[in-house]
């Protein structure tokens, strides 16, 4: 728990400003308990570490949850313990909720009193339970998105001079909604409510835990029943308890949307992690605005219906959808389940024509609507007039004559309209409001980079470049899904003070969504790579909030983390003794795949080489032995392909450069001829010697190398090394200002070696011209991770977890690719 903090301290930015509590000024306040004080025998069992001595504090250690308690911490002794106490005149019972005296100028504190006590020396005191306000939270600026009345319960509690009561305030218990209307419906007239938690590990809201509250429902009867209190709480905590039941997942399994999908990465782990766990997860809609990597992510998931689209046209395209369907009556009618209806999906443009071509004559000059064969929102005519497209096949015409129509210039074709809609609505071509388990995405927030020298620090949410943000919760609060899962850059909570962060969380939280906030390193689970990156969960008040998987692998991600937020890095305390595996290298990923030169353009190739690492047995697992992919299309007597195993082929003036670097570690344009080292780690320019000039007739070495930052950086044509680690898998293959050359070839690192660094399975092919792939790769959430987060969801969703905002996995990467049946081979052995 964090310590309360002394007058004239600073609050950390992610606790309540609050200060030890003062005398009220002017005239003292007439604060006592009264009554008859509890028997001696129950205050001790209820409150043992109040009678452990004479003097007034006493050291020792309180337990304040199921796993937490303070260490060596002064406990006030208690003579007696009291239900009633009177301040001001006015009378306040256990349990009541009053307001407490904060600064001058500040707002007064909100607070549960959970214990009256009388201390050794006979002073009354209190014991607040503490509530949060939305700005006390991580949510800060962004509590306006927040009802005002709405407050959030605290795990922490400290002592207080009964004088410091101000007065009564009403705050009832509600069940959560995330139907904010019928939530509405159920809060009787009050001061304040609350629904939620609020806890600092991982900047947590989550429902009230229906064991703590019946805990406490049962401690406040035992002593109504002798002592004539009232308990008020147990109807509420009887309706969330039979509410969070675990949920039962019938048919066959839960759907994902996949946002900003990219290649699709981070669904693929994601229904990895949660086949682990014994859910299966299917990726059954994807977005993207990438053709390329669409392309990928379709050929490598025949069974997703993927979008080639601006989300924030997909989100306008669902709203017109159901439209649609509530127009023709479809809504609330029995259709198949939502999950893998892959066949006769009505959106292809690659549709049989089941109703086939008479073959009558179409009349000159005119022309006929045969059927319509895909949907969109947006302008896919590019001719300024956004708005809903239908894309028409012609009687008498093939798909290379298809074209987009808009809805206005079809109002004689209804019926095609019809069949079509009614058609999308049995596949679920798209989805509607609770179709949607699980809503996956990385919104891309590029107002937010460093390399933007037009940052607005003023009103992020107002650059085009970070409206990704908005509508992604957009989309979230349209189809409200049971679970979100959001990644993004660490930036996002380093620049404006963490604005667009607090943000997510806001819109999570005033959607009535739990939410969790956690920071995690790609090499902690089995990848040589740093890349760390923040993952926020949401999930619906009715489902259990997944916890983040603790690292498997011996590695601390490296880059600057705001102080703020140290403590949502997953990781193990320093005091836990755990077992990690060693540190994935460079060399453990990547020293079995076939040497290649600048200019090899295979996109296919043998391996040649037998597998020398355990990683590099399991990530060759071909797709039908893998975990998740049991109808897999592959041919086992045919020998295994080695894909995208080919570098960006550099010019000439950079192939020299290349390969005039040394091959040892740490090799970088430093060592070129010309170059001096001073004593302050910067370059200069060696004065003995002229400049050395490359056939072409430019300088070997560059002026942008020496300037790079300042001269003083390591990383222009710098090689990589088999014991190290790389930093971040970078989107774009230009050694100028990257480590990014292979330790012993004269080459920057092919699309494959990136994409193992990045967990991809061998088998898992790219698209699209090589530096679209890079990006592809680049762009990836780290497989293992999200594989580690899909496990997390799948024992989350299964109620198969407990409250804890950290857990274990069971299992590494990428051993935990191969099914049971499966024994890793060598290809090319």
């Amino acid at each position: 728990m964090a310590k309360r903090k002394g007058a004239g301290e600073e609050a950390s930015p992610l606790q309540p400003c609050v200060v030890k509590k003062t005398k009220k000024s002017g005239a003292a306040a007439e604060a006592s308990v009264v009554g008859a004080p509890i028997p001696v025998n129950e205050a001790r069992q209820k409150w043992p570490q109040r009678y452990l001595s004479t003097n007034k504090f006493k050291k020792g250690s309180v337990s304040r949850t199921k796993d937490e308690s303070i260490e060596a911490e002064d406990i006030l002794q208690a003579r007696r313990h009291f239900t009633e106490a009177v301040v001001d005149g006015c009378v306040y019972k256990l349990y009541d909720y009053a307001y407490v005296k904060a600064e001058d100028g500040q707002p007064d504190f909100i607070a549960k009193i959970v214990e009256l006590f009388e201390t050794i020396d006979r002073e009354p005191y209190f014991t607040a339970q503490w509530f949060f306000r939305a700005e006390d939270t991580v949510i800060k600026d962004h509590a306006h998105l927040v009802d005002q009345k709405r407050v959030f319960y605290s795990d922490m509690r400290d002592d207080n001079p009964l004088d410091c009561i101000v007065s009564k305030v009403e705050i009832v218990q509600v069940a959560p909604n995330v139907d904010l209307a019928e939530k509405e419906k159920t809060i009787p007239p009050c001061d304040l409510y609350y629904d939620m938690s609020y806890s600092l590990k991982h900047l947590t809201f989550a429902n009230i835990l229906t064991e703590n509250s019946r805990t406490e429902s049962d401690e406040s009867s035992t002593i109504s029943s002798e002592i004539g209190l009232d308990s008020t709480t147990d109807g509420i905590n009887s309706a969330i308890g039979e509410s969070s039941q675990v949920h039962k997942f019938e048919g066959s399994g839960m759907t994902l949307l996949d946002l900003y999908s990219g290649c699709g990465a981070m669904s693929t782990g994601l229904c990895l992690g949660a086949s682990l766990s014994g859910l299966k997860l299917v990726t059954r809609w994807a977005v993207d605005i990438n053709p390329h990597a669409c392309e990928s992510l379709q050929l490598n998931h025949p069974e997703t219906e993927v979008r080639n689209e601006a989300a924030e046209d997909f989100l306008s395209l669902l709203k017109e959808w159901a439209t649609l369907c509530e127009d023709f009556s479809l809504l609330g009618s029995r259709r198949p389940e939502v999950v893998n209806p892959i066949s006769n999906r009505s959106g292809s443009d690659d549709d049989e024509d089941e109703d086939g071509d008479d073959g009558s004559p179409v009349p000159r000059g005119e022309f006929e609507v045969k059927k319509l064969v895909a949907i969109c929102y947006g302008d896919p005519n590019e001719i300024n007039k956004p708005g809903l497209y239908f894309k028409v096949r012609w009687k008498g015409y093939g798909p290379s004559d298809d074209t987009w129509e808009p809805i206005e210039g079809l109002s004689k074709c209804k019926k095609s309209v019809k069949e079509f809609v009614k058609k999308g609505y049995r596949s679920s071509i798209l989805p509607l409001p609770g179709d949607v388990d699980f809503i996956c995405g990385g919104p891309p927030c590029q107002g937010v980079s460093g390399f933007n020298r037009f940052r607005n620090t003023e009103a992020p949410l107002n650059d085009p470049k970070n409206h990704q943000l908005v509508v992604f919760m957009d989309i979230v609060n349209y189809l409200k899904p049971k679970y979100v899962l959001m990644e993004n850059v660490v930036d996002i909570l380093k620049f404006a003070g963490g604005f667009l962060g607090r943000y997510a969380m806001g819109r999570l939280v005033s959607m009535n969504y739990q939410a969790r906030l956690g920071m995690m390193a790609a090499g902690s689970y089995g990848v040589p790579q740093y890349r760390m990156r923040v993952f926020l969960w949401g999930a619906h008040p009715m489902e259990k909030l997944p916890p983040y998987p603790l690292p498997t692998h011996d590695v601390i991600g490296r880059g600057v983390v705001p102080n703020e937020f140290e403590e949502i890095t997953v990781g193990y305390d320093k005091s836990e003794l755990c077992k990690l595996e060693k540190a994935l290298f460079l060399g453990d990923a990547i020293s079995d795949l076939p040497p290649v030169t600048n200019y090899n353009g295979q996109d296919e190739m043998p391996y040649n080489k037998a597998a020398h690492t355990e990683f590099q047995r399991y990530i060759r697992l071909r797709k039908h032995d893998m975990v998740y992919c049991s109808d897999a299309e592959t041919n086992a007597s045919e020998p295994p392909m080695l894909y995208d195993h080919r570098p960006l082929q550099l010019n000439e003036d950079d192939n020299e450069r290349v390969c005039r670097i040394p091959k040892k570690k740490g090799a970088n344009f430093r060592d070129l001829p010309g170059v001096m080292v001073g004593s302050d780690n910067s370059v200069e320019w060696d004065p003995s010697m002229e400049r050395v000039l490359l056939p072409s007739g430019k300088p070997l070495v560059p002026d942008y190398a020496m300037s790079f930052v300042r001269g003083k950086s390591t990383k222009p044509f710098a090689r990589l090394w088999w014991d190290e680690i790389v930093a971040t898998v970078v989107t774009r293959a230009e050694p100028h200002n990257q480590a990014i050359i292979h330790p012993t070839q004269d080459r920057v690192l092919t699309i494959r070696e990136n994409a193992r660094f990045q967990g991809f399975p061998d088998c898992y092919k790219l698209c699209g011209p090589v530096k679209e792939r890079y990006i592809q790769v680049g762009n990836a959430v780290a497989v293992p991770v999200a594989l580690a987060l899909g496990y997390s969801f799948g024992m989350a969703s299964q109620g198969l977890c407990d409250d804890h905002p950290l857990a274990t996995l069971p299992f590494k990467f990428p051993e935990c690719l191969a099914k049971p049946s499966s024994t890793p081979r060598n290809p090319g052995s």
